[in-house]
């Protein structure tokens, strides 16, 4: 049976309290309003200058002293408050209306929402699209819509729409509504059988970009059911539609989209190799210096757990813009980017340091290492650069190495000055140096977070 919230309107009695606090997202008349908590008064009072205030308000600014008007700062020549009946009726009657009009509308909503539902039992064809479209509409911006919904078992209704012979018109109204629902659990397994799952990853790929969104973001709640199997999120078909989402840089929700949901299947190791396949990592790696911050932890993430996968390693080494890319993140925008970006210029640099190390000098890893040590990063961050840092010094001589660090702190603008002193122990075939700076500030650069520099540091 189909259920519809009534509400019973003027029998009720109506509470100020209570509609105030259902209200507060509305503008509410300046004269309603205290000017000490500048909120909607429930008893107003006025002084002997003429403001009035809000009961509670005013007895406490008295009980702290003050025996003048808040608002004009006038001495009080009467200490007594009188309540304002007047206005008083009239914030309850504002807002009485206002409630009223409220709970009518919500009630055409649900009501609407409820026709619709019996609508989507008869039609079909270009009336279903229409139907689904409205519905839709309404969910998006209701949330009684979207109580109707379920509790008249829409979402069962609505399910049984998706299929092998789903239209994409249909299919991506019905996506629409269903990532806008709280699903329960039996509604999850429904919604990842094969057919439904295959008709959401072909609008994935071939959808408007609102379409593709909403695909991904209903997938991403479906795999938070725990019965995603590895074999549906390791679909090529999946991967490449979330590959071409977080490319288009047209559509930033896109690639926050996509990029959340790579981030959540790469659990399953064997979307780890069949995104390595596609070509994932230079695709990746290529849209980092684009990316929001946001994004860009998401993207490093991936990039980091394909690292532990040997076809991934070898991608990253074999991709040209890996190490200037990932060089450029480190101390850029939180404390998380840059353990991953340390992680993955370690697992290249270990893989072929004859190869990479000097391109990560070159482009200023050694410098990018200093900050990251007399930063107020973790100890463990603070270990693993030092660890890179000995790495990279082991094709060069100390002078020479020293020089490349010294040239990329000065292109780096962190510091002000550096005079540094080195020995090389050639029994180790380390170079172990002692950096003595000026008191300067490092830190994130788009985070507002910095930290002092002590004078000294021994590697």
């Amino acid at each position: 049976m189909l259920v519809v919230p009534v509400y019973t309107g003027v029998a009720d009695k109506l509470d100020l309290k209570k509609m105030i606090q259902e209200l507060e997202s509305i503008d509410v008349p300046s004269v309603f309003i205290c000017p000490i908590s500048l909120d909607p008064m429930l008893e107003p009072v006025t002084l002997c200058t003429g403001q009035t205030y809000e009961r509670s308000n005013i007895l406490k600014w008295f009980s702290l002293g003050h025996y003048t008007c808040p608002t004009t700062m006038q001495e009080l020549w009467d200490d007594s408050v009188t309540p304002n009946k007047t206005l008083q009726q009239l914030i309850y009657a504002w807002f009485s209306r206002k409630y009223v009009a409220m709970k009518k509308k919500s009630e055409d909503v649900q009501g609407r929402t409820v026709e619709i539902l019996e609508t989507l039992k008869k039609v079909k064809g270009q009336a279903r699209v229409q139907a689904l479209k409205e519905l839709r509409q309404l969910v998006t911006a209701h949330s009684t819509a979207k109580k109707a919904v379920v509790v008249n078992n829409g979402v069962g209704l609505i399910s049984l729409l998706l299929g092998p012979f789903t239209s994409h018109a249909v299919g991506s109204e019905v996506i629409g509504i269903l990532v806008n629902l709280d699903l329960d659990l039996a509604s999850k397994k429904n919604l990842m059988q094969p057919a439904k799952i295959s008709l959401m990853v072909d609008m994935l790929n071939e959808g408007t970009i609102e379409t593709k969104v909403n695909c991904t973001r209903l997938i991403e709640v479906l795999i938070e059911a725990n019965d995603f199997g590895s074999e549906k999120v390791s679909s090529l078909s999946l991967l490449v539609g979330l590959l071409r989402l977080v490319k288009d840089k047209r559509h930033q929700n896109g690639v926050l989209a996509g990029l959340g949901l790579l981030k959540t299947i790469c659990s399953h190791e064997s979307v780890r190799n069949s995104l390595v396949s596609i070509g994932a990592v230079p695709q990746l790696v290529d849209i980092l210096p684009s990316l929001s911050n946001e994004c860009l932890e998401f993207a490093l993430y991936v990039l980091e757990i394909l690292s532990t996968v040997p076809e991934g390693r070898l991608a990253l080494k074999d991709c040209p813009n890996t190490i200037p890319n990932v060089v450029k993140l480190l101390m850029r925008v939180s404390e998380s980017c840059t353990q991953f970006a340390l992680s993955i210029l370690w697992t290249v640099c270990k893989l072929a340091p004859d190869e990479c190390a000097s391109l990560a000098v070159d482009a200023g890893l050694a410098a990018k290492l200093l900050l990251v040590i007399q930063s107020g990063c973790s100890p463990v961050l603070k270990q693993r650069s030092a660890e890179l840092l000995k790495l990279c010094s082991l094709n060069y001589s100390a002078t020479i190495f020293l020089s490349k660090c010294a040239s990329g702190i000065e292109q780096s603008s962190k510091l002000s000055s550096l005079g540094f002193v080195s020995c090389f122990n050639q029994q180790e075939h380390s170079v172990k140096y002692v950096f003595v700076m000026s008191a300067v500030e490092v830190g994130y650069e788009n985070a507002g977070k910095s930290a002092p520099l002590p004078m000294c540091f021994h590697l």
